[in-house]
């Protein structure tokens, strides 16, 4: 995957000038700055990033500029990384589940907060971990609707197990802590509410005070036209709602967003290589490349069509089939996408939002998945 050098103006400059070939993902980090300082402003505890959402170095290098000073990482690849790049910078090591070897790398990169949702896992993190000024955090989880996908599948403690599993880190001589994730991209900040009361009724019934409460992931991203992320609600409620359940024994906060953080700050540009029988359309980009989590998440409407000369596709929008480059039949975007009746080949097709589960996940199967990274001052077309 390559950086470009330049800044460009907007993403619409760089397609009329350069006519890119191959798929391009344009990163603008004024964006991801604005981002990072309304969490950091209006969160009321330690805002940390979760690094596997975008693990690209600009990102983590434009988001410890701008103050995040936490990571949520999950393998000793991230913690290496974070550690090269932001030497001072705490890290969460909140994957529940660990090999030995993983643990032992943790522990001597200065890993000092751990997540764990089962008894053979926290056995593990007792045996190999020094108990001193080290954080143990409990993950449970909640038969909660309201996110995209279900993140309590695999992982996630029943609220009886927590409670049994916040005695023993207690016991064990831990700091105990108590974490969750509502799913991700959660538009409702009530998705939040249920997990705090939760959360206090399993300290309570474990007659345990926790030192702090993450409240997961889940924060969203500007996907759809008409659902604009709710982020000052949903601090609002988390503030609220944790001081109304918890009372006196108030723990600290703690968030790890990944897409909230970097879904808008890129935008990607892929390009029409063909218009089948004025039917399905062939982009240079699908389910095996940067488009990977749009059958999983659903497809991003924030989507506009750009002639080679940089203009935009004013034409009336019409669903149309879309296919990636691949020969695989599974490359297809779910559903039907609406796209400009004036579509050509050689246009691209730019997909705002896109930051978050893009550039991770991005695959160079069949061939294809070479992709551009381009900076850019504004990523507006």
């Amino acid at each position: 995957m390559g950086l470009s050098k330049t800044i460009w103006t907007n993403p619409s400059e760089y397609l009329r000038v350069v006519t890119p070939e191959n798929p391009v993902m344009f990163f603008s980090p004024a964006v991801l700055q604005a981002s990072a300082r309304r969490f950091l402003d209006g969160f009321p505890g330690l805002v940390t990033y979760a690094v596997k959402s975008n693990p690209e170095e600009v990102v983590i290098e434009n988001l410890s500029a701008a103050g995040i000073r936490g990571f949520d990482v999950a393998s000793p690849a991230e913690m290496r990384m974070i550690r090269r790049l932001c030497p001072d910078a705490a890290m969460h090591y909140n994957n529940p589940v660990r090999a030995r070897s993983e643990i032992a790398v943790a522990v001597g990169l200065g890993v000092k907060s751990y997540s764990v949702d089962s008894a053979s896992e926290l056995a593990k993190l007792i045996e190999l971990v020094p108990a001193e000024n080290c954080e143990i955090t409990v993950r449970f989880k909640l038969p909660v609707s309201g996110a995209a996908y279900n993140f309590g599948a695999k992982f996630g403690a029943t609220v009886e197990l927590a409670t049994s599993l916040l005695k023993t880190v207690a016991a064990a001589g831990f700091i105990p802590s108590i974490t969750f994730h509502p799913g991700t991209q959660c538009t409702d900040p009530h998705a939040w509410e249920a997990y705090i009361r939760a959360a206090a009724q399993i300290a309570a019934d474990a007659g345990v005070t926790i030192a702090r409460l993450n409240v997961g992931g889940g924060f969203p991203n500007h996907r759809l036209h008409g659902v604009v992320p709710q982020l000052d609600a949903t601090f609002e409620l988390i503030d609220r709602v944790t001081g109304e359940a918890f009372g006196d024994d108030r723990p600290l906060l703690v968030c790890e967003p990944g897409r909230g953080l970097c879904g808008d700050a890129f935008t990607l540009a892929t390009r029409v290589k063909a218009l089948r029988d004025d039917a399905h359309v062939f982009l240079n980009d699908g389910v095996y490349g940067a488009l990977a989590e749009l059958p999983l998440v659903g497809v991003i409407d924030r989507i506009a069509v750009i002639s080679p000369e940089g203009a935009r596709r004013e034409g009336t929008e019409v669903p149309r089939i879309v296919f990636g480059p691949t020969c695989d039949s599974v490359d297809r975007l779910p559903g039907d996408v609406l796209l400009a009746d004036d579509l050509a080949e050689g246009d691209y097709v730019v997909f705002q939002g896109m930051g978050a589960y893009s550039c991770a996940t991005n695959t160079r199967f069949n061939g294809f998945g070479e992709l551009t990274i381009a900076t850019v001052l504004s990523l507006k077309l």
